[in-house]
């Protein structure tokens, strides 16, 4: 999904930019990529990936406002409006019954990490250090995704038209293993891969939950 959603709209950019299309009709085009594996996924009546569902909306909203704008910058400065909207988000919810952080690490670390597989739905109601982490992260991504829409935007803005794309995809790979590098600075000393840390310890005058999960 990756590959479709990121790589394939970049390379395709560059080879509409070499075939002689302008920059809007290039960034137009190369947008349209990702809408590709959703509608595959509605063909076979499967729910269709997030993420694809996600850059295509943004995508075509970005090319509408670019068609009054009439703006290339705008369509390439796209990402960091995005990324600036759910770095905010992501610091509002940071006080939430379920900040954003908490959902995505689940699906990774659930029953991988924490005292005898315990289930996270168990370890957010009854643990406050548990949830002192996943709040902490939140502000952390939060930051992190406003910082990096900056980045964005001024390049958007000031760089050639033409190396802004490129730039924009090797960021996201810079973020994305920079902030691994920053969570996991704040989690290790924090507890979170040791089952017996505080983090882990049920407050008593909390009851035991039932059943449903944390949704």
């Amino acid at each position: 999904m990756l590959l479709i959603d990121l790589a394939i709209p970049i390379g395709l950019y560059y080879l509409l930019r070499a075939a002689g299309l302008s920059y809007q009709a290039s960034l137009v085009i190369s947008s349209l990529v990702p809408g590709l594996s959703a509608t595959t996924d509605l063909a076979r009546g499967r729910r269709p990936d997030g993420l694809a569902v996600f850059m295509t909306v943004m995508m075509l909203l970005s090319f509408a406002v670019s068609l009054i704008s009439g703006s290339a910058r705008f369509m390439l400065a796209k990402d960091g409006w995005l990324t600036v909207v759910t770095g905010v988000w992501m610091l509002a919810s940071a006080r939430t019954d379920q900040p954003l952080t908490f959902p995505f690490a689940r699906l990774l670390l659930e029953r991988r990490v924490g005292p005898g597989k315990q289930s996270w739905d168990v370890l957010w109601r009854r643990a406050p250090g548990f949830r002192r982490i996943w709040r902490v992260c939140t502000v952390l991504w939060g930051i992190g995704l406003v910082l990096d829409a900056v980045v964005r935007v001024v390049m958007a803005y000031t760089l050639p038209v033409d190396v802004v794309p490129g730039l924009n995809a090797a960021q996201y790979v810079v973020f994305l293993l920079l902030m691994q590098v920053v969570t996991n600075l704040y989690l290790v000393p924090a507890g979170l891969y040791n089952p017996r840390s505080r983090v882990y310890e049920f407050d008593p005058e909390v009851p035991v939950p039932d059943s449903h999960p944390v949704r």
